[in-house]
């Protein structure tokens, strides 16, 4: 093109780098444009029983999974990947979830949101007491 200069090679190679980059922003923070939640594809062995309170919650944050213990004894298990942005979460208050990344909360007896960004709740994993441990299994 006639009066128009061309674009310097570096100008073009910094373009390239920076452009999946900025792709990466707007997804990762808008709701529900973050990855897809993990959930074990296997079973998974937790803890024992015991380390459940009833009425409480155990965060287990090797396997991003969280269980609760009801009054009548009944588990409960989610997943603790924010579902705002695919964040691990690691903070557990009592029963309250706390995500680090944006702030989320959620509630770790029943996976729904207790405080936005996230508007979508936790998914509830299969789980139950096996030979003396708990298991998170996605085919329960």
């Amino acid at each position: 093109m006639p009066g128009r200069p061309s674009p310097s090679r570096r100008t073009l190679l910094r373009g390239a780098a920076l452009t999946p980059v900025a792709a990466l922003g707007p997804a990762a923070c808008a709701p529900g444009g973050g990855p897809a939640p993990t959930t074990p594809t296997a079973p998974v062995e937790l803890g024992a029983p015991g380390e459940v309170p009833e009425g409480g919650a155990a965060l287990y944050r090797d396997h991003d999974v969280v269980v609760s213990r009801a009054a009548d004894g009944s588990l409960k298990a989610y997943s603790t990947i924010c579902t705002h942005a695919g964040c691990p979460i690691g903070k557990l208050e009592g029963t309250r979830l706390v995500c680090f990344c944006h702030g989320s909360e959620f509630d770790a007896t029943t996976g729904e949101v207790l405080r936005s960004p996230a508007t979508v709740p936790l998914p509830e994993l299969p789980v139950r007491e096996e030979n003396g441990a708990i298991v998170v299994r996605p085919d329960a």
